[in-house]
């Protein structure tokens, strides 16, 4: 199964994520299929490639929590019901 997820770069206590479509039996920081986009929690910036994100979203991609999060923030998901 693909997942999308986030991928750590940075320092010690000033870490930086990309987004990533990886496999996902793969390790966190492994080699991923394609990369989506990137986001930082300190400074609040977020970059994201949004046709290649609906492109593995309809494929069958499924994001983790935080991702989906982010997406939807975004505007790219719509919100999850409860």
């Amino acid at each position: 199964m693909i997942k999308l997820r986030l991928k750590r770069y940075g320092k010690k206590r000033n870490a930086t994520y990309r987004i990533v479509a990886i496999n996902s039996r793969d390790r966190r920081d492994g080699r991923p299929l394609e990369e989506l986009g990137f986001y930082d929690p300190i400074r609040e910036v977020t970059r994201l490639e949004t046709e290649a994100i609906h492109r593995r979203l309809e494929a069958g991609a499924q994001p983790t929590e935080t991702v989906r999060r982010i997406l939807e923030k975004a505007s790219i998901l719509t919100p999850a019901k409860a």
